[in-house]
């Protein structure tokens, strides 16, 4: 912004609070997850709420989440105008948005039925097409109950479509205003609610929550937290516009107003685009619903999902945010020499951090679970399947990362057509993967089938990027790379026999034995990587080292 009253915060600065922010979020995030877990384990609500809520929260992350298409189009548009435009094209634009969203949001509600087919076809087969899939009569009931409750909170839920769009617009407006803790630490908001409403409906029912004739109670109060979340943060945002002179909710409808057009030029392509990474979440939970235990697949998919997701976000925006600038800065072809240096730099530095973190998660998965999950609703069964989707998920983690370090190479040569085209075709490969893979491995292949879509994303920006740049010393990569897998391995094996030697000792009974367990077989196997990958001496490996070594002599000294 122009004449903005405050002064402009340094990258570092902003870089600091968002990550502050985002764990803080990430942290009541699991939180949320381990009070479902508590109450409805991996059963009908859980199961329902996980359908339900694939459309929503699609349009909720898309449309409102931060660097999200709306968010991105409003920071563009914004922080380009002086203070006195900013309100007009602000409340132009939301009154523009929330006219077409109000009408998705009825659409959503009159066609819920169809629309759930759509998603979850496996939940509408009938009893002898149950049966033909090896469903038993007492899991058939459970399927059409958890059908008749994803319904039921998918209508309940429909709001957030609209809700998304405000969220995303008053990211935007704040963040072009200087303004980034409300936005960055706003989504634990959506996590709270659901904890009050859990917690609510714990204090009424007592042990009884988890009882299945209290299931359309519990899935209506799940869905209507869920609604409420997304609700108090757009009205969170509000008085701060206000306050900054930034736009209300005040009807206005300049759409033809140049900056208005501007900002709907960048919205919709990026809204397209964006959106493609959803799809593949979508198919998952397509081939999901046709699993015998359909209700207990999605819901250990998701809480597997949640532990594999967070260790990687946070180190994941470690890697990414000090790249892209560098990548951009390097992108004329005089500078092709120490791009390609930076790419190594990328690849090294999340192999470094994610092939231990999967190998160690691989052989502690099922103590993880059981420490994070298993209580009360959420049993022992919950956790084998929980853990086994988890393994599938850890298995993927460096591919996902590494997919992510190439695409940022290719929006810095100024090229989002290839990443975009790129996953276009991955649609259409990972639904033929989720076909044969559901097949072998059951719900686990399903995960298994986007570690295989992220195998081959990043195989193939790496062969066009090694035309385009004239050449990429691959052989030259892959040599320390394997020695990472080496040492990430038999740091796994290690904490795999610590583990299985503390087992044997202890047992496995007891909150406090499994942390403890968890906590020397991961010590081991993490002190067996370092030493190990130090042998190695590869440049990235020894900066990590010195810059520990720094801090832990500043803390002495201090």
């Amino acid at each position: 912004m122009t004449d903005s009253k405050k002064p402009t915060r340094s990258l570092a600065g902003i870089a600091g609070i968002v990550a502050i922010a985002t764990i803080i979020s990430k942290v009541v995030g699991l939180l949320r997850q381990q009070a479902i877990a508590a109450a409805f384990g991996a059963g009908v609500v859980a199961g329902a709420y996980n359908f339900a809520y694939i459309i929503p929260g699609f349009l909720l992350i898309l449309l409102g989440g931060i660097n999200g298409p709306f968010h991105s189009a409003i920071v563009s548009a914004v922080s380009k105008r002086k203070r006195e435009e900013i309100a007009p094209i602000v409340e132009s634009i939301t009154t523009l948005v929330v006219g077409l969203l109000l009408l998705v949001t009825i659409g959503l509600v009159i066609f819920a039925d169809p629309l759930m087919h759509l998603v979850a076809p496996g939940l509408f087969a009938t009893a002898e097409q149950a049966a033909a899939r090896g469903v038993t009569p007492a899991g058939y009931q459970n399927l059409v109950l958890t059908r008749e409750l994803a319904i039921q909170q998918f209508k309940i839920m429909a709001p957030m479509a609209m809700l998304a769009g405000l969220i995303g617009i008053g990211f935007g407006t704040l963040n072009a205003a200087d303004i980034y803790w409300l936005p960055s630490i706003s989504p634990l908001l959506s996590s709270v609610t659901v904890l009050i409403g859990l917690g609510g409906l714990a204090w009424m029912l007592g042990a009884q929550i988890t009882s299945p004739e209290y299931a359309v109670i519990g899935a209506a109060v799940l869905a209507w937290s869920t609604v409420a979340g997304a609700l108090l943060q757009w009205l969170v945002q509000l008085p701060v516009q206000w306050k900054e002179g930034l736009g209300g909710f005040r009807p206005r409808f300049d759409f033809r107003r140049p900056e208005v057009q501007d900002v709907l030029k960048i919205m919709g392509p990026a809204t397209f685009s964006s959106g493609m990474l959803q799809i593949n979440v979508w198919t998952s939970m397509f081939f999901a619903s046709f699993l015998p235990n359909a209700e207990a697949a999605v819901s250990a998919m998701g809480y597997a999902g949640l532990l594999a997701m967070t260790p990687l976000g946070i180190l994941s925006n470690m890697i990414l945010v000090p790249l892209m600038p560098v990548f951009s800065r390097l992108s004329d072809p005089e500078n092709w020499a120490e791009l390609k240096q930076w790419i190594r730099q990328g690849l090294m530095m999340t192999a470094i951090a994610m092939l231990p973190l999967s190998a160690l998660m691989v052989v502690l998965a099922l103590p993880i679970v059981r420490i994070v999950y298993e209580r009360y609703a959420f049993d022992l069964e919950a956790s084998y399947l929980t853990a086994s989707i988890l393994i599938a998920y850890s298995v993927g983690m460096f591919f996902y990362l590494g997919r992510d370090v190439l695409v940022r190479v290719f929006y810095g040569l100024g090229d989002g057509d290839t990443p975009f085209r790129i996953s276009v075709v991955n649609i259409f490969l990972n639904a033929l993967l989720c076909f044969l893979l559901i097949n072998l491995f059951g719900a686990p292949g399903l995960v298994l089938a986007t570690v295989g879509v992220n195998i081959v994303s990043m195989g193939a920006m790496l062969w066009i990027l090694n035309r385009r740049l004239h050449g990429l010393p691959l052989r030259e990569w892959m040599t320390p790379i394997a020695g990472l897998i080496a040492a990430s391995a038999i740091a796994g094996l290690t904490a795999w026999g610590t583990l299985q030697g503390l087992e044997s000792l202890w047992g496995t009974s007891g909150l406090l034995i499994l942390l403890a367990q968890l906590c020397i077989a991961g010590a081991a196997g993490l002190i067996v990587y370092i030493g190990l990958a130090l042998q190695l001496r590869l440049p990235e490996v020894n900066q990590f080292g010195d810059r520990i070594r720094q801090k832990l002599g500043r803390g002495r000294s201090q």
